[in-house]
């Protein structure tokens, strides 16, 4: 170290100094500073310009250009565009937000990933993209998991024959239209697709149980009872707005035809029935007694157990007194 000098003031070096080597290259450690602020680098850290070291700090404000997209200062490797200078994970497609360090393409003047261009364009003339290869799809397309294909990206799951845009899919699963006819599926008679899941059957129908929904409001009955008009589901409250009471004993609207209402509840005058022997009560001359809100002929009350009947006597006894003193109150 006695024959080498310090590359800037240009003395040498006491035996036990302390000397920095930089790429071969001896400093004192007062001389190995900035050649801007002339302050030591912090943690050793320079930045090289025509052989002139500069802090971190010095060199971004004279030499570092400022990305475009976060309006930093670019270290290290840089993107141009349009004489701008970018981060690689600022220059982004203009679409999709992703970076472009694949490679980009320019879509109406701005950069945007193959994959973007693609589908713009096909949207553009009306057409559908390949979710596969991105090209444009210039014949039928295949729909498959809600994305459109070339039908030559596929086979039928079952035979292997080359599918057409015909195919159907079933379990996540393409199928050709003569393997697909010989499975047992359900089809929803509301989106006419098939249901791989729970099911409603209502009105001699499948449905999915969102798509069974009331024909007026069409809100889902998720279970609730509904009441049904020439082949259509409605909903209790629209059904009566619409169509009247409906029967209890058949469902169907009681509307423009003779009815019996009791117990709070109305029957077809045809469907007003014994509960016990399913003799018809419409006549007038027919006497009938109500046990939990069901009409018994006079025969079949008498065929209940006697203590049953006694219960029941109380019971209406118990509601008539209630019935007086209310009105007394009035």
């Amino acid at each position: 170290m006695t024959s080498s000098l310090c590359a800037i003031c240009r003395e040498g070096f006491a035996p036990n100094e302390s000397v920095v080597n930089a790429n071969g290259v001896h400093w004192h450690q007062g001389c190995f500073v900035c050649v801007q602020c002339l302050q030591p680098f912090p943690e050793g850290l320079f930045f090289e310009h025509e052989g002139r070291k500069y802090c971190q700090e010095d060199y971004e404000l004279l030499f570092a250009p400022i990305c475009s997209g976060c309006g930093q200062y670019i270290i290290g490797r840089i993107f141009t565009h349009k004489n701008s200078k970018w981060h690689p994970k600022c220059f982004t497609c203009y679409i999709c937000g992703d970076e472009l360090n694949g490679g980009f393409v320019k879509y109406q003047g701005n950069p945007t990933c193959k994959p973007c261009a693609a589908r713009a364009r096909a949207a553009a003339d009306s057409k559908y993209l390949c979710a596969r290869c991105n090209h444009i799809i210039d014949t039928e397309h295949l729909t498959f998991k809600g994305e459109p294909y070339h039908p030559h990206h596929f086979d039928c799951f079952d035979c292997h024959r080359p599918l057409t845009h015909r195919a159907k899919e079933l379990h996540s699963h393409l199928f050709c239209l003569p393997c697909y006819d010989t499975k047992e599926i359900s089809v929803c008679a509301a989106c006419k697709k098939p249901i791989e899941g729970r099911a409603v059957s209502a009105i001699d129908k499948k449905w999915h149980p969102e798509h069974f929904v009331c024909a007026h409001c069409e809100k889902p009955f998720a279970g609730e009872r509904f009441y049904e008009h020439k082949g259509m589901a409605y909903c209790e409250p629209h059904y009566k707005k619409l169509f009247g009471d409906p029967c209890f004993y058949c469902c169907q609207s009681t509307h423009n035809a003779a009815e019996v209402s009791q117990f709070g509840k109305t029957w077809c005058e045809e469907h007003f029935l014994c509960h016990g022997c399913d003799a018809v009560l419409k006549s007038s001359s027919v006497k009938f007694l109500e046990v939990d809100l069901q009409p018994f002929c006079k025969k079949c009350y008498g065929k209940l157990p006697e203590e049953y009947k006694k219960r029941l006597k109380k019971l209406f006894d118990l509601v008539e007194k209630r019935k007086e003193k209310s009105s007394k109150k009035r």
